[in-house]
């Protein structure tokens, strides 16, 4: 497991909460484990499906989702995989407001290096 401060990750830098990539289990995860954004590996590791996100209803209105959000996709930028945004919220609200991440969202084709 890595550790990355949601600063870090782009989130608010105001007693930003820590973000825990947990590879074992395909999650980020905040510390107690209780808000977290599940994925799967895709295309032989090169595409990460984001299957579901995950805040309490004790946990919501502190920005959890987006900061999730922001951690999983910092890590596919990272790590040169394209990205399915299975998961609704990451679909339907998280992408709309933050467009400068739809470059990273699997089309089927190629990425290109040039």
């Amino acid at each position: 497991m890595s550790r990355e401060t949601a600063a870090a990750a782009g989130g608010s830098s105001t007693e930003a909460p820590e973000i825990i990539f947990n590879d074992k289990e395909r999650k980020f995860e905040t510390e107690d484990k209780k808000a977290y954004l599940e994925y799967v590996l895709r295309n032989g590791g090169k595409v990460m499906d984001i299957v579901h996100t995950f805040v309490p209803s004790s946990k919501r209105g502190q920005g959890l989702a987006s900061i999730l959000c922001v951690s999983a996709l910092n890590h596919a930028q990272e790590h040169s995989l394209s990205v399915v945004p299975s998961c609704s919220y990451v679909s339907d609200t998280f992408l709309p407001r933050n467009p400068q991440w739809s470059l990273l969202v699997y089309t089927g084709e190629p990425k290109s290096h040039m």
